[in-house]
């Protein structure tokens, strides 16, 4: 468990210009990650210099996931509790911790210690992107098997 605690309520929102999740660097995000990537997400990375075994895999649906190093995300930096590529992040890490649960919909991830910093606008807002994004992590995916069974 995280040395981390869960915020109990929202922090007043009132009195700030730009409000964003109040992320705490715990990591918990990026350990064993399952992080779906787009071919934009791939893309970008590779622009960056990495060779594109280093960080992701595929599945045989054709669905490209972010890999693990030792039990971490490949760009967590541990040691500094960051991302090495948090410029660059894939978009579903800038979406993070709004997700999309098969049974519940759009919801706010349980693992997230700060999941209670983001609002009910955010996830509305978040929610809308983790639906197109998906949508469009799907499309390619199928174009990945059927460009595999011709």
């Amino acid at each position: 468990m995280s040395n981390y605690r869960v915020f109990e309520k929202k922090p007043d929102i009132a009195t700030k210009k730009r409000y964003a999740m109040l992320c705490l660097r715990c990591g918990e995000c990026c350990r064993e990650t399952e992080m779906l990537l787009c071919n934009r997400d791939i893309e970008c990375l590779e622009k960056r210099g990495y060779d594109r075994d280093s960080f992701v895999s595929f599945d045989e649906e054709g669905y490209a996931f972010l890999r693990n190093q030792d039990g971490n995300c490949v760009f967590f930096n541990p040691a500094k509790r960051t991302c090495n590529e948090r410029s660059i992040r894939p978009a579903g890490c800038r979406i993070y911790p709004v997700m999309f649960d098969e049974d519940k919909g759009i919801v706010i991830d349980e693992l997230c210690a700060a999941r209670n910093t983001i609002t009910e606008k955010q996830k509305e807002k978040r929610g809308a992107k983790v639906l197109k994004l998906l949508e469009k992590i799907d499309a390619e995916a199928e174009k990945r098997r059927f460009s595999r069974g011709s």
